[in-house]
């Protein structure tokens, strides 16, 4: 409903005496139209962000195109009526073989405080079911951004699937550490002397210690909630297209961290560097 008020100067309370209506029945509807526009928009976070849960689907909110400032018991108020609150999945892949005879390293981030950019690289491989069979997603993560510097989809677990990863992200920058469980892909000589030829130190989890590579890990199981259970790919080509858009055109630009405080890792990378004075430029190792 469209008040006398609205675009020509005069009062609500001037404007609803008019109309013979009482100035709570407006601010009512106002609220009414408000709060059917809000449900509207949230459903809009949370289906194109299902795993967000009360704090993330608010913070996501805050930001544009939305522009709302709700306080997060609202938003926890409305998902609860909705049933749009979900517990996380928890979901485990066996893709790691450390039954080999290469050298191991110790884990040198346990207690390590990460302070910037391509300090330390996470690695790790996951496995996607197509219908004929299985594909596997190797990648390579800035810890410190939670940027993917690279990622390789291939169809075997061979070595040449997880150097390829890593040569796309040499391309980008180098770290100072490298990351990884003890699989053979990550210890094979191949994947080692490419490490040590930059000059990157080699860091590795323990056996059977899933946790002490929990920033790949979680990535993992992001990409597997949020677009691998969600998707039904055709062929070894359609996985690799939607799999792409999603970690450069939704987890890169769009998906929102709490531990980036609510920016995306291109928005945390970007800020970081614009906070940095100009005499400091990147340079690939």
């Amino acid at each position: 409903m469209k008040l006398l008020h609205e675009g020509y100067g005069y009062s609500v309370e001037v404007s609803c005496q008019a109309m013979n209506m009482g100035r709570s029945t407006y601010y009512y509807q106002a609220r009414e139209r408000s709060e059917q526009q809000l449900v509207a928009d949230m459903e809009i976070v949370v289906g194109q962000h299902i795993t967000y849960g009360t704090r993330r689907v608010t913070h996501q909110l805050w930001r544009a195109p939305f522009h709302y400032r709700v306080n997060r018991k609202r938003v926890q108020r409305i998902m609860r009526q909705k049933g749009w609150l979900r517990p996380q999945k928890r979901v485990k892949c066996r893709t790691t073989n450390s039954d080999h005879p290469y050298p191991r390293y110790a884990n040198l981030v346990a207690d390590l405080n990460i302070t910037f950019p391509d300090q330390v690289w996470a690695c790790d491989i996951t496995y996607i079911r197509l219908g004929n069979g299985f594909v596997y997603l190797a990648i390579v993560l800035d810890i410190f951004t939670r940027t993917i510097r690279g990622w390789g989809l291939g169809r075997s677990l061979e070595g040449e699937l997880t150097l390829m990863a890593l040569k796309v992200a040499l391309q980008k920058g180098c770290p100072v550490i490298h990351h990884s469980d003890q699989g053979v892909q990550y210890a094979a000589t191949p994947y080692v002397e490419l490490l040590q030829a930059r000059h990157v130190q080699i860091s590795m989890a323990a056996i059977g210690k899933a946790e002490e590579n929990g920033y790949a890990e979680r990535f993992m199981r992001t990409i597997k909630e949020e677009e691998v259970d969600l998707s039904d790919y055709h062929d070894f080509a359609d996985a690799y297209e939607q799999i792409g858009r999603f970690i450069d055109d939704v987890y890169q630009t769009k998906r929102i961290h709490s531990s980036l405080g609510y920016l995306t890792p291109a928005e945390f990378e970007a800020s970081y560097w614009a906070s940095k004075p100009a005499a400091v430029a990147r340079v690939p190792s």
